[in-house]
């Protein structure tokens, strides 16, 4: 006779907890145990408990491979789901009393195990509940049997083959015949079971396909593999952008807002609409009559950014500062020579490069930047109210000056030099206006390309693709909590911001036609080397201006998150060649190139990925552009486009074609209107907040990867991390306007807002 201890771990949320009959039955190489009711005096699985049993079996079952967990009716008790995070066993010779940690990692993990088991049979002790052989997907025996083409199981018969390697994260007794694995053995699971039926929950130690021996557990992932591309399928969302999950698609609850996070977003939202009508938004005219009275009206949605916003935007100073540190701080590029289509001369901006320089010795020295927004250029654009709304596609030039301020020198608000297209300098009629006129460019290529399409659009395809990765291969459980709720924000942004009739029609200028055009040549002019942090800033030629706050916590993050990347893959790729045979992982890659950037080989992107170094690079790059990258271009939304005439989102006149048109009475008419304005602030004020269930970077809210290798290399990751925040706290505090965005605690883990 042999025990089991069995701890099982309710996660936390509200109704986490379930009042239905949980059984176990443990399944390991020399057999599987009874199913075994888990039950004790009380309540056993209220939300937040972490509550242990003993399973009783006639010998010892060997190495597990896997749980199987039944959900019944008890009584007369109504159904309810449950949130089950992580189940842990130990074997007979195992001690709980020393597994305290969250995963109780063992020391004695990387020790070899040499059994000749005897097989275990899929019809041994089937259940009559459920399916007895579901996967540790949330799948109950409601789901669709894979089809037998797809799957081709061996032969029930046919002998197993020794186990003659260890696993990670999986120890052994000693005992000279084998005879029992005393373990922790560690199964997460993270998911909500709803209904009645059992699921299987494999051993959680990462395995890549040339690592998984076990016929059970081989079929059990190949079936996997067929469930999950069943349910979650990419279709066209429209022409030339990446492709989406189909609208309707039902998602499963672990991939839905848990309660505290819808509850937020839906009470902000709420709070945001009631507020911008409270002010009078919508009952006020077309335009404004003056800056005070914005000013008046504004003073509702204040932050200590935005008052500096409030007094500071006229400034040149400050609108340089913000292609730095700002929301779209991943434009500005350096300027060797000036574009044929930007006739900016040596006379022109003389007067704001001083005496003891020129045009030509600054562009020469490295100092001189460019903003080009020529993806705008002839977009459709919407109309608000019945009034028709404007964006230009300008040239700004900026100049980086000997006392460390970068300062636009020379605007033109169109690619096309002319007379009806002038080019406006500081000091000048209609510098204001021009200013004016890039910022609401800048607004509208952030928030459709930067903002939409590298982070949401994109991370829904490395989130489908991940979906299609066996649970057990070490990329899908390294990625997983960085594309946590990314389904469920995107399939919101369709439904409520790109819809027809939405808050993109009715806040912006392109509306949401120019806006599906814009996101789809922002994908045909995408690049690997823009979202990959040291490529970048190396080909933007920007890595020596002082003050980029930005660039140099971008680097620090990119590098914190590289080191544990290049950690986590050592484990299971020992050289070049295991990362080219794994097939997974290649059909993986393959399917990001082919609907994420569409097959487009001048992209960059790798449809195949022949070594290490390209895995690391290519999984450092998905999870900080899904964590690091989002929150530089999220975070501040709200912070410097709260005060309207910094970042305004539409335009209601057309570019202005002289320098004498440009009077402060057209700025104020060109300035959105009211309503516009209010949906805008409605919508920033949502998107800039992390409510409900906060998970910054390394918090790892999904902890796969079990074992103590794992451990400490994500014990490292959140030392550097901390580091990092305490720089970035450091320099804030002597800051007059903090950069507080790429701080790691404010950084959250996923693209989920």
């Amino acid at each position: 006779m042999a025990a089991y201890r069995v701890r099982v771990r309710t996660g936390t949320a509200p109704a986490a907890g379930t009042s239905d009959a949980i059984a176990v039955t443990l399944v390991g190489t020399r057999g599987r145990s009874p199913r075994t009711p888990l039950d004790r005096w009380g309540p056993d699985f209220v939300c937040g408990a972490v509550t242990e049993y003993t399973v009783h079996v006639p010998r010892p079952l060997g190495r597990l491979l896997l749980v199987q967990v039944h959900k019944g009716p008890c009584g007369g008790l109504p159904e309810s789901s449950w949130y089950l995070e992580t189940l842990s066993v130990w074997g007979q010779f195992g001690d709980t009393a020393g597994d305290t940690a969250e995963h109780g990692d063992s020391e004695d993990s990387g020790e070899e195990e040499e059994d000749s088991e005897d097989e275990v049979t899929e019809d041994e002790g089937t259940e009559d509940e459920g399916t007895g052989d579901s996967e540790g997907t949330g799948d109950t025996d409601e789901e669709e049997e894979p089809e037998e083409e797809e799957l081709e199981e061996e032969p029930e018969e046919e002998e197993e083959p020794e186990d003659t390697e260890g696993d990670i994260g999986t120890a052994t007794t000693g005992d000279p015949d084998d005879a029992a694995h005393a373990g922790p053995f560690h199964f997460p699971c993270y998911r909500w079971l709803e209904g009645y039926g059992t699921w299987e929950l494999p051993e959680g130690t990462a395995t890549t396909p040339a690592m998984e021996r076990h016929p059970r557990l081989q079929r059990q992932r190949r079936r996997h593999l067929v469930q999950q591309r069943r349910r979650y399928r990419l279709a066209p969302f429209a022409p030339g952008l990446p492709w989406a999950l189909p609208h309707g698609t039902p998602l499963d609850p672990d991939l839905s807002y848990s309660l505290p996070k819808a509850t937020a977003f839906y009470l902000r939202g709420s709070a945001a609409n009631l507020e911008a009508k409270l002010r009078g938004f919508l009952a006020r005219p077309s335009s404004w009559p003056s800056v005070e009275a914005m000013t008046r009206v504004f003073r509702c949605f204040h932050t200590p950014v935005t008052e500096y916003v409030v007094q500071h935007w006229q400034e040149d100073a400050f609108f340089g500062e913000q292609f730095l540190s700002g929301v779209n701080p991943v434009l500005l590029r350096r300027c060797p020579r000036l574009p044929p289509n930007f006739p900016v001369t040596a006379p022109m901006v003389a007067p704001s490069l001083g005496p003891g320089t020129s045009l030509g010795r600054e562009m020469e020295g490295g100092r001189l930047f460019l903003a080009d927004y020529a993806l705008l250029e002839g977009l459709p654009t919407g109309a608000i109210g019945g009034h028709p709304q404007f964006v230009a596609a300008p040239l700004c030039l900026l100049w980086l000056s000997p006392r460390g301020r970068l300062l636009p020198v020379a605007i033109q608000l169109s690619q096309h030099p002319g007379p009806g297209s002038p080019i406006f300098m500081p000091g000048g009629q209609g510098w204001a206006l021009a200013k004016l006129w890039v910022r609401s460019a800048h607004f509208v290529l952030h928030e459709m390309v930067t903002h939409l399409l590298h982070g949401h659009f994109l991370a829904e395809a490395f989130a489908v693709a991940t979906q299609h990765l066996p649970a057990a291969h070490p990329v899908h459980q390294l990625l997983l909590p960085h594309l946590r709720f990314t389904f469920h924000i995107n399939i919101l942004a369709r439904e409520t911001l790109l819809n027809p009739g939405g808050i993109i029609d009715q806040a912006t200028s392109v509306g949401r036609e120019g806006t599906l055009a814009l996101v789809a040549r922002g994908t045909a002019a995408l690049t690997y080397r823009e979202l990959c942090v040291p490529d970048d800033v190396e080909e933007r030629g920007v890595g020596d201006i002082p003050g980029y706050h930005y660039r140099d916590d971008a680097l620090d993050i990119w590098g914190a998150i590289e080191s544990y990347v290049e950690g986590i893959v050592a484990l299971f790729y020992a050289e070049d060649k295991d990362v080219a045979e794994d097939e997974e992982l290649q059909e993986w890659v393959g399917e990001i190139f082919t609907y994420g950037v569409l097959g487009n080989e001048k992209t960059g992107f790798p449809s195949k990925l022949c070594g290490r170094p390209e895995l690391v690079k290519f999984l450092t790059m998905i999870v900080f552009c899904c964590s690091a990258r989002h929150a530089a271009v999220n975070s501040g939304q709200y912070d410097y486009a709260a005060w309207m005439p910094n970042t305004p989102g539409t335009l209601q006149r057309p570019p202005p074609a002289t320098e004498d048109e440009a009077t402060e009475e057209l700025l104020l008419e060109t300035l959105p209107s009211p309503e516009a304005t209010g949906a805008l602030l409605a919508l920033l004020s949502v998107v800039s907040y992390e409510g409900g269930e906060p998970r910054p970077l390394g918090s790892r809210s999904q902890d796969l990867l079990t074992g103590p290798a794992p451990r400490r290399l994500l014990d490292s990751f959140r030392e550097r991390l901390a580091g990092i925040s305490r720089r970035i706290q450091d320099r804030n505090a002597a800051l007059a306007l903090p950069y507080p965005y790429l701080d790691p605690a404010c950084v959250q883990e996923s693209i989920s807002i």
